[in-house]
């Protein structure tokens, strides 16, 4: 046999090709499951995927309504996760978790119940946390700037304009009492 060359029937494109196409159930499982693997999913998400993929409607809500049965659609499950991760990675605000499931189909309740989950509490001290790691960033503007850049960051997050001024001003004034006592400190030693 030369080099380079095939022998007939032994690729696996060729066998691909020779196998009959998969029924539209068949498709509509083995499309869910593909999706599935790299990341949960929402009902709707996958809903849109399979009308993408032209699954008549009929047998994708029969394909959708048995992995929902069996637990590999969860869209409770997936909205407490999604605000867990994102509130503790991305530090978003309930606002903004809000908004996102409900970009991703989930519905109106569970989403109430999972950005319940959060409390005023635990978002003011990831409001607070954020501007921390960013109010070194600002040093060198005016106070103006660093609380609208800050305030500004924090409302992208989803927080509103009432907390944002307020966890931003109060930070400015811890900040501000640090700088001052650090100068007290200064003049005492010299002298």
């Amino acid at each position: 046999m030369a080099f380079g060359s095939r022998k007939r029937g032994g690729s696996s494109e060729s066998r691909a090709s020779q196998e009959p196409p998969l029924d539209p159930e068949e498709q509509a499982r083995a499309l869910c499951l593909r999706l599935l693997t790299g990341t949960p999913r929402t009902r709707r998400q996958l809903a849109d995927a399979l009308r993408k993929r032209e699954i008549p409607d009929e047998i994708a809500e029969h394909v959708l309504e048995r992995f929902q049965d069996v637990g590999l659609i969860d869209d409770h499950a997936f909205a407490n996760a999604w605000v867990e991760s994102r509130h503790r990675g991305r530090g978003l605000a309930r606002r903004a978790l809000a908004r996102e499931l409900q970009q991703r189909g989930v519905d109106a309740e569970l989403v109430t119940e999972a950005v319940g989950l959060l409390n005023s509490e635990q978002e003011e001290q990831t409001a607070r946390e954020l501007v921390r790691r960013r109010l070194p960033a600002t040093r060198g503007l005016d106070r103006d700037k660093r609380i609208r850049r800050l305030a500004g960051m924090l409302a992208r997050k989803g927080y509103s304009e009432g907390l944002a001024l307020k966890v931003v001003r109060d930070a400015l004034s811890v900040e501000g009492a640090a700088d001052e006592g650090e100068e007290e400190s200064w003049l005492w030693e010299t002298e």
